[in-house]
């Protein structure tokens, strides 16, 4: 039975353009335009604004002073992320000043915030934009909120938290990339995607733009690298939203974040995403509803950045149902 909301609870325009062709060429629009009018709010529910406080960690994905897309992740005690009122996040963490994202922490810009804990599945967006900034942190005034379907999150628990500046080399480049970030990619179960997108001209509401970060999942070596260096991956059956694809069909900015969980090395890439609806490749993986393809342009690899060391506890059950690269 259909949530019965009073009518100024629901948001009449949680989509834009390439979120609603995305909609429409999967067949899910009339669906969608009823479920994203009630679950896509521009304020945070209790529970939402009870769960930010929990985690340890932050993931965001924001736009840097030459246009490019970055994602990236921010750590601090229990605590560190609160909410002052339904509409806003105060963040007590600034990325740090080698982190391409750390730009983008400036009044008025867009960012998207994801809430993941790892322990349990459970994950929350907040979009919005940056309303003030200090040497403390920064407030996200919240445009759209809503939650995400556990599916495809691997559950990890932390095995070392050491919640301080850690010593990290880092390795950055344009094109292609270094071995040992082609390897952290290919044995990967778990990355992290950022993608924007710009609202038409003379848009009467522009929320529904902005910035967007999201969690990808799968076997470990979902995400392929081909000969020419771009990255592929399936794409599974979700909450139909198309946040991501819609961004990409709207804008084909993206950034991506992969996480040695393990020993800590953090690789972010900033490139161009596309979609690929049809074809053999994607006949051949089993569980994948359309392939994403990624080409990167900058990139960084920070090693030993991470300052929490996680240990792996369970696949997610759903990647029974999935294919591998090599079947």
């Amino acid at each position: 039975m259909e949530t019965k909301l009073p009518a100024d609870s629901r948001n009449p325009a949680p989509f834009h353009r390439g979120e609603i062709d995305a909609q429409e060429r999967a067949g899910v629009r009339e669906q969608m335009a009823r479920v994203g009018a009630v679950v896509i709010r521009d304020y945070m529910p209790e529970q939402h604004r009870e769960f930010f406080p929990l985690l340890p960690t932050l993931l965001a994905g924001g736009i840097d002073r030459h246009g490019e897309v970055w994602a990236s992740i921010l750590c601090g005690e229990p605590g560190f992320v609160s909410s002052p009122d339904n509409r806003t996040l105060r963040i007590a963490a600034l990325p740090a000043a080698q982190d391409p994202l750390a730009p983008a922490m400036q009044p008025g810009q867009r960012l998207g915030l994801l809430g993941l804990q790892f322990e349990t599945r459970r994950r929350n967006r907040a979009n919005g934009i940056v309303s003030e900034l200090d040497e403390r942190g920064f407030t996200l005034a919240v445009q759209q909120s809503f939650g995400n379907c556990p599916k495809y999150i691997q559950t990890r628990e932390i095995a070392d938290a050491r919640f301080a500046a850690a010593g990290e080399e880092v390795l950055a480049g344009d094109g292609a990339l270094p071995q040992e970030a082609v390897a952290l990619i290919r044995r990967s179960d778990t990355f992290f995607i950022a993608t924007a997108s710009n609202a038409a001209s003379g848009a009467a509401d522009d929320s529904a733009y902005g910035a967007d970060v999201s969690h990808r999942g799968g076997r470990p070596g979902f995400v392929a690298v081909d000969a020419d260096g771009s990255l592929c991956w399936p794409d599974f059956i979700g909450n139909n939203f198309f946040n991501t694809i819609g961004n990409l069909v709207a804008d084909g900015r993206a950034g991506l974040l992969f996480i040695d969980f393990e020993q800590g090395d953090i690789l972010q890439m900033s490139g161009r995403g596309t979609v690929e609806w049809a074809g053999e490749r994607l006949r051949q993986f089993a569980g994948a509803q359309r392939l994403l393809r990624f080409e990167a342009g900058r990139w960084l690899l920070r090693k030993a950045a991470f300052p929490l060391r996680w240990a792996l506890q369970e696949q997610s059950p759903h990647l029974e149902r999935t294919g591998a690269w090599n079947q």
